[in-house]
This record gives structure tokens, C-alpha cells and sequence, in this order.
């Protein structure tokens, strides 16, 4: 279906927007539908497309591209799982997946509580049968340490999604090799939230991304998913290593953000990272 931000005659300078980005080898598989949401807001604010384009980009780099700094091998990394996946040896494919989310930011800053992270988080609550993965990078290559994943695979429905194409299909192929049940699609959750019903939802480090396009986004979000219990978490420290206090800042806004929702709200801390378990019901 074409999108109205296509067909419309009005939206010539948008449509150049998007293809102009998308030029980029940065952002050449990043969803569309969200490249033009950034830039209709840029192009109202700024009259000249050229200064709309980069604005918009240096956007872009603080929402999705900053976390990514080179090319990921995707075709390599799927050979090396099927062959770890294949031989048995879960060790071995535990060690494919540190590999892979060692290239993505934000989940080699939690490789080092792998073995205790979901451990904590998860295995008191009740069976969890679908589970939904919001903006989720290579979230996803952590399957292997959740207590709802077995070596022969696993009965959880897993729905991942997230801005750009290319990892959305090769995280497809990746629940397929894990043998895992689910689904990993491109979606901009800031227009458009998944809608599915599941036990529990992953939204890593995702609210701060979301306040680069919106200061509301990331309430609309959460008020949104429809999952009894959500993990929503927070960076304790910047990419470059400061911490600046930024645990303590995040909490304070989260707490205010979420004050009215009387959702039931628990308190984690890991190193580099502040997680909080909501009950929605």
C-alpha cells in the first residue's frame, strides 16, 4: 500500500527527504515510514530541504545509528549459528550470540550479567507464552540465557521488531535457528505499536530514544502495549562510559512519567543498566 506521505502532492519535499537519507549506506535499510515521520517534523521547522536532510540524519543517529558502528556480517553470523545450532553444544551457541550482540551497543553493555540478568527478571513471574521485543536491536540473540528457552527450542511465541529491514530479516532467520516460534518484523513503534497481546514485553533502553522524536512517545508507548509485565530499562551510563548521574536522572523521570498509570513497579540494578518490572494488572 502506498503510504500518504507517497501519494500526496504536497509531500514532494518529504518524498526527496526520505529518498536522500535512505541514500545513505547508514540508513539505506532504515524503515521509511520513519525516516519521513522525523523529517515532516524537521521540514516544519526549517524551510530549506538541505538543512531539513542533515538535521533529520543527526536525528536518526541519536535514535537507531549511533549504536551500530560498523557493517554487521549478517550472512556469516547465520552460517556460524546453524553450524553451533547443529553440533548440539549450547555453549557453542551461546558463544555465536555474545559475538553478535557484542557488535550492537547497547546489548554488549549487558554480556557481562547475561547469566543473571534474565534470571532475576523473569523467573518468578507466571508461564510466559508470547513475549513482544520492542525496538529490539539484537536483543533477540540473548534467547539462549531466558528461563522460556529450551535446547530443543522453545513453545514461546517471540515477536521482535525494530526500525531497520535487514536486521528485522536476519532476525527472522535467527528464531528460525534457534527454533524458536515468533516473528521479526520492521515497525515504528512511536506510530504504530505492535498490536498483540502477550505476557510479557521488552522495552530496553528504548524511552530515552524515544524522547530524541517526542517527549510523549515514550508513555504513549507503554500505555499502548497491551502485556501483563513489561521490563522497561534505562542506560546507567552514556556509550562513552560517563555515568553523569544518568541512573539516577532516568528514575526520576520514569517515575514521573508513569506516576498516574497505577501500574505495580519493581526496581533492578545491574551494572550500566536500571530496569524496572511493571504489572499492568
Amino acid at each position: 500500500m502506498v503510504s500518504e506521505w507517497q501519494s500526496s502532492e504536497s509531500s514532494k519535499q518529504l518524498k526527496q527527504l526520505v529518498e536522500a537519507v535512505r541514500a545513505s549506506r547508514k540508513y539505506r535499510f532504515l524503515s521509511a515510514e520513519a525516516i519521513a515521520y522525523v523529517g515532516a517534523r524537521e521540514l516544519a521547522r526549517r524551510a530549506d530541504l538541505g538543512e531539513a536532510i542533515k538535521v533529520t540524519k543527526r536525528r536518526l543517529h541519536q535514535i537507531a545509528g549511533m549504536y551500530l558502528a560498523r557493517e554487521p556480517p549478517y550472512a556469516r553470523w547465520l552460517e556460524e549459528l546453524r553450524l553451533a545450532r547443529a553440533s548440539g553444544d549450547e555453549e557453542q551457541l551461546r558463544a555465536v550470540c555474545r559475538r553478535v550482540m557484542s557488535w550492537h551497543a547497547s546489548t554488549r553493555e549487558r554480556l557481562a550479567v547475561l547469566s543473571t540478568f534474565y534470571e532475576r527478571l523473569l523467573a518468578d513471574l507466571p508461564s510466559v507464552k508470547r513475549v513482544l521485543d520492542v525496538a529490539c536491536g539484537f536483543h533477540p540473540l540473548a534467547l539462549p540465557w531466558m528461563p522460556f528457552f529450551r535446547t530443543g527450542g522453545s513453545t514461546c511465541y517471540y515477536y521482535a521488531c525494530d526500525l531497520y529491514e535487514d536486521l528485522a530479516s536476519f532476525l527472522q532467520a535467527v528464531l528460525e535457528v534457534l527454533g524458536v516460534p515468533g516473528e521479526a518484523t520492521v515497525c515504528d513503534v512511536v506510530q504504530a505499536p505492535p498490536n498483540l497481546t502477550v505476557d510479557l514485553a521488552f522495552v530496553l533502553k528504548v524511552l530515552p530514544c524515544l524522547e530524541h522524536i517526542e517527549p510523549e512517545a515514550g508513555l504513549r508507548l507503554l500505555q499502548a502495549i497491551r502485556a501483563r509485565y513489561l521490563l522497561v530499562s534505562f542506560p546507567g551510563q552514556s556509550l562513552g562510559g560517563g555515568k553523569r548521574r544518568m541512573a539516577a536522572y532516568y528514575e526520576e523521570r520514569f517515575r514521573s512519567l508513569v506516576a498516574d498509570c497505577n501500574w505495580r513497579l519493581e526496581r533492578f540494578t545491574f551494572p550500566g543498566e536500571l530496569v524496572f518490572r511493571i504489572e499492568k494488572e
